[in-house]
């Protein structure tokens, strides 16, 4: 894995959001190669066509609204590009990714990560200086 760097996501990049606040055991769902557990109180998330969830806690300590049901991710993250295919324990169970793809972590430790395309990364963040 390449070095790790200081990313902020793009003013322009916001996502719609609906907190998951209802009686519920939560459910469970296949995204990223493998099987997703969204937990009550969780968001749902839709970041311009790709759905998926994020944990409450995560939710609430890195996206700010920015008008009702639109949020933006406020804090910076650390990137790096994968050399190899692996997979990525995160919060909600585990993601597999692609040489080239990039692992994100929400802590500059290196924890609270995910993975995404190049492609998605790239449109939706830049370096923060």
């Amino acid at each position: 894995m390449g070095q790790r760097r200081r990313y902020r996501k793009r003013a322009t990049s916001f996502v719609a959001a609906v907190r998951l606040d209802l009686e519920t055991d939560g459910f469970t769902y296949g995204k990223w190669g493998g099987v997703q557990r969204c937990k009550p109180g969780d968001w749902i998330v839709d970041n311009a066509g790709d759905i998926y969830t994020v944990d409450a806690d995560v939710f609430a300590r890195t996206y700010r609204p920015v008008s009702p049901g639109l949020y933006v991710k406020v804090t910076p993250v650390w990137a790096a590009i994968a050399d190899v295919e692996g997979a990525i324990q995160t919060k909600e169970g585990v993601s597999h990714y692609a040489p080239g793809d990039y692992l994100v972590y929400n802590e500059e430790a290196g924890t609270d990560g995910y993975c995404m395309s190049a492609e998605k990364f790239e449109a939706m963040y830049e370096p923060d200086a």
